[in-house]
């Protein structure tokens, strides 16, 4: 065993014990595809959520929206205060803070019960995210590093992908209070585990920033309550219009204030450097356009052709396993082949996928019309994780928990935005009165999701041939 210098910190780390990749794996892994999963569990259970607890399309979405701000808005909080009382202890009370707000899931009776659990949830699981990748990076030499990076990416992509089937499958076994239940002997058993193989580890210790904070979910979460109520209340009414307005307030003083202080939440620095921008970017529009469909398109096969949720579930199949598969062997290729060529293939094919699928979507449309596009959107997924996670962490090697902090926090922002804007498609042309009326709602959502995406794709071709490290002077 030896003693190590952190190299964003001038104080030595704790012991540090030696453990194999697998190990340390398993350790991060496991709550890290607790936390993913629950990104879009809940999918295939919402139209049965809907009606048992007499929710709206507005409640809907906030259970998906509720975690992911809540989640986004304090990932890159949480990285900084692992930075100063340890990263893995801070991944403990991550774990145990989400295990206790998915029992509080399982045991709501009203939407707005289960909304204030989901931000809960979120909120453990902004300490889970960017403090495994971090806890990984640490414990792996470098030549295993982009192998490893591509391991977790895979099970990122599968926590995500197999959210739908999962939820389908236990909803239509048990009750939808059971997806939440499901993560509890799992936090049970993560707990013991990651405090057992990780090492603690700590940062450049650095003040807080509350007013960062504060600007900046406020800002995101006025914009999306705006964009989730406009379809319904209107777009100029005075509600909407001032949470639009306001939101947009909010986060250009955050950008001035990011500016200003020497110690920022969201070091705007970074930026400078054209690939850490440009792949934020991608994950921001990769999470925008699909995660928004998702959304929609998980609860089609319910909704218009009256299947199960578990039959839901396994539809969707070619699409959620995929990434499985391809994810990790991304991440082995992305020194050989290139970040950029990974990134710009995998975004192309998830534009294709999206496009193809509003071209072909009708009420009585074949399961054998939608299993090309959703393989093609499995592959390109898998295409996206690891090659998007590289970049951000080999452009900024100093500070591998705040590069991880920012990238996690767009694309969790991105995911809320997506299922907002979205459904808020949907709401214009359709509504889910009856099949007919969710197609004529899907369709124009799905094509805008694609367009989305494909901005994406031409925004990764800019990225670098070669992702060059920069010494950015971090406060």
């Amino acid at each position: 065993m030896t003693r190590t210098l952190d190299p964003t910190s001038a104080a030595p780390n704790v012991t540090t014990r030696q453990r194999s990749l697998a190990a340390v794996l398993l350790a991060v892994g496991v709550p890290m595809f607790m936390v993913t999963l629950d990104n879009l569990v809940v999918t295939n259970a919402l139209p049965v959520i809907k009606t048992e607890l007499g929710a709206s399309l507005g409640d809907l979405q906030w259970f998906v929206n509720a975690y992911t701000l809540s989640f986004a808005s304090l990932l890159l909080t949480a990285a900084a205060l692992g930075d100063r009382f340890g990263r893995r202890r801070m991944f403990l009370v991550g774990i145990a803070v989400f295990t206790l707000a998915s029992a509080a899931c399982a045991l709501a009776t009203e939407p707005w019960l289960l909304i204030a659990a989901r931000a809960v949830q979120g909120f453990g699981g902004a300490a889970v995210m960017p403090l495994s990748l971090t806890l990984l990076s640490a414990a792996v030499p470098d030549r295993l590093r982009n192998a490893a990076i591509g391991a977790w990416g895979g099970i990122s992509g599968l926590g995500v992908a197999v959210g739908p089937l999962v939820g389908g499958a236990v909803v239509d076994g048990l009750s939808w209070h059971w997806i939440f239940w499901l993560n509890v002997p799992i936090g049970i058993v993560a707990l013991p585990l990651a405090a057992l193989v990780l090492n603690e580890s700590f940062g450049a210790t650095q003040r807080l920033d509350p007013l960062g904070l504060l600007l900046a979910s406020g800002g995101v979460l006025a914009l999306v309550w705006g964009v989730v109520h406009g379809a319904d209340d209107g777009w100029t009414s005075t509600g909407v219009l001032s949470a639009l307005i306001g939101g947009g307030v909010l986060l250009c003083a955050l950008i001035a204030w990011e500016l200003r202080t020497p110690t920022p939440m969201l070091p705007l620095r970074l930026f400078s450097s054209r690939a850490f921008g440009l792949a934020n970017v991608v994950s921001f529009t990769f999470a925008v356009g699909v995660f928004g469909s998702i959304f929609l398109l998980a609860q089609y096969f319910q909704v218009v052709q009256g299947l199960s949720p578990l039959e839901s579930g396994v539809r969707t199949m070619p699409w959620t396993l995929a990434p499985m598969v391809v994810a990790p062997i991304a991440g082995a290729l992305v020194d050989r082949v290139g970040a950029r060529t990974l990134l710009t293939l995998g975004q192309a094919m998830l534009a294709a996928a999206l496009g193809w699928m509003a071209a072909v979507t009708t009420v009585d449309m074949s399961y054998g019309a939608v299993v090309g596009p959703f393989l093609l959107a499995g592959v390109g997924m898998g295409l996206t994780f690891a090659p998007a996670s590289t970049v951000v962490m080999s452009v900024v090697p100093a500070d591998r928990a705040i590069a991880s902090g920012t990238n996690s926090t767009i694309r969790e922002v991105g995911v809320a935005m997506g299922v907002a804007i979205l459904a808020s498609i949907f709401a214009t042309y359709g509504a889910y009165t009856d099949p007919h009326q969710y197609v004529d709602g899907l369709i124009p959502a799905i094509r805008v999701g694609a367009i989305v995406v494909a901005i994406g794709a031409i925004v990764s071709a800019a990225l670098p041939r070669k992702i060059v490290a920069v010494g950015l002077p971090l406060p």
